[in-house]
């Protein structure tokens, strides 16, 4: 029984893209090797959204084909997904130790293809071809495949983009905007919330975009609300979320439906990406900074506790000090509870790499420092106001940095550690926060007395 080793660089939707993966190979006979050194099939899933992330992929690959010389191991080596659609056979001429490479519409097809590799009857494979229907067949998850019971689970409603944001690669490694139909969608959350999954995340690359061309407006709700009110309506799911979203895809149904819809939890990721009106438009992003204020506020006079995370580029071509005041004034104003911070990397075939007037790396390198210091302090302030307040967490298992305690989530999507134990997986849990952390709360288990709590009907018994 061959084992596989998959290594994931990149987004949630590459997460989901190699669990289905995983999940795929299980069900053909593959094992789950606990390491790279050890797999017959090592596969880097990639991502090219920037420089940095193409290059730890490509020295990772580079390091395996080094080691496994030297153990005298001839492992298959593979590259899928981003960057892999994007260089194509350069990846095999370049590294020729290795032996697969697949673009981000062939995910479905990597047990035909090993299994080719591993009885010889190819050498080598790279196929980056459009598939018509690839947007469906990511449909795999390896708790199923594996006989576990998962808590939480992401679902893929949609592939590609059609924003042609000018420092994104995205359009050309996924392609256009393809939507899978709300019946198939439904189906599958059904199935998962039959295996005990209580919370689903929708996935796309610009969710709010799905089914634009599938499904007209009724009653003045869009075809991703649509789809949120299909899936709230399953019996025994608890939680709904979805990511990432783009600001333009708020229109007044889908902010509406966080009131309307009590299973939809008040979390919004919402990339802004700029603080500046100029420079927004040289990303071409469609909307303006006081847009972005007001859609802020729409969603906390929904819910006063709505948890907004972001997405911010720091040195955009042409970024001035100025400009980049006006991303730190606005992240003062908003408070976000998160914001994920990135260094412009310049990706070849994007209209920004040939933009004049560059920032210089030092720059670029002190306003990242200087954004990460205010969001970090505003982001703590917030935290700080959730002390002796009580949270509905549902427990996802043991804690990643403390096996000895349990974790699981707020509404708002923040991490809550307490003293649990494995009875309480799956169990929504109201919790009294006592103190707060580096991006964690934590509940005391003497106060909230959780020997008392009544087991839910909707409970995963583990």
């Amino acid at each position: 029984m061959p084992s596989v080793f998959i290594k994931t660089y990149g987004c949630q939707m590459n997460e989901r893209d190699s669990e289905a993966v995983a999940a795929q190979l299980v069900s053909k006979g593959y094992s789950l090797a606990p390491n790279e050194l050890v797999a017959d099939v090592v596969l880097l899933n990639t991502c090219s959204v920037r420089d940095q992330a193409e290059q730890k992929a490509l020295g990772k690959m580079g390091n395996l084909a080094g080691v496994a010389r030297k153990q005298g191991r001839s492992p298959i080596l593979g590259f899928l997904g981003c960057m892999a659609q994007s260089r194509g056979r350069e990846l095999i001429d370049s590294l020729p130790e290795v032996d697969l490479v697949l673009g981000t519409q062939k995910f479905h097809r990597t047990a035909e293809y090993l299994n080719d590799l591993l009885a010889g009857r190819s050498r080598k494979i790279v196929d980056i071809e459009e598939e018509a229907g690839s947007q469906g067949t990511i449909r795999e998850h390896l708790a199923a495949a594996e006989g576990r019971k998962a808590v939480s689970a992401f679902v893929s409603i949609m592939q590609g983009c059609n924003q042609h944001c000018t420092f994104c690669i995205v359009p050309d490694t996924r392609g256009p905007e393809r939507s899978r139909s709300i019946p198939e969608i439904v189906a599958e959350c059904e199935e998962l919330v039959a295996q005990g999954v209580r919370e689903i995340t929708l996935l796309g690359q610009i969710v709010t975009s799905f089914g634009r061309r599938d499904y007209p407006p009724v009653e003045g709700r869009s075809g991703f609300v649509q789809l949120l009110d299909a899936v709230h309506a399953i019996s025994g799911l608890q939680r709904l979320r979805f990511t990432s979203p783009h600001p333009k895809g708020y229109g007044r149904d889908l902010v509406e439906a966080y009131g309307r819809l009590p299973k939809l939890v008040e979390h919004a990721h919402v990339p802004v990406q700029s603080g500046s009106n100029r420079i927004l438009k040289l990303m071409h992003r469609g909307y303006t900074r006081e847009r972005f204020l007001e859609l802020v506020e729409e969603l906390r006079s929904v819910h006063p506790g709505m948890g907004v995370t972001t997405d911010i580029i720091v040195g955009f071509p042409g970024e001035t000090d100025s400009e980049f005041e006006e991303t730190v004034d606005l992240c003062r104003v908003v408070e976000f509870d998160q914001a994920y911070l990135f260094k412009y990397s310049a990706r070849k075939g994007t209209p920004a790499a040939t933009m004049d007037h560059p920032v210089p790396e030092d720059v670029i390198e002190d306003r990242h420092q200087r954004l990460l210091e205010v969001i970090n302090e505003r982001a703590l302030r917030r935290y700080a106001r959730l002390i002796g307040q009580t949270q509905e967490i549902l427990v996802e298992g043991p804690s990643r940095r403390n096996p000895a305690r349990y974790e699981g989530r707020t509404r708002s999507n923040k991490i809550v550690v307490f003293d649990g134990s494995e009875r309480h997986r799956g169990q929504l849990l109201n919790l009294r926060i006592e103190r707060v952390g580096s991006f964690t709360l934590y509940g005391d288990a003497a106060i909230i007395g959780l020997d008392d709590f009544p087991t839910p009907a909707a409970t995963v018994e583990v």
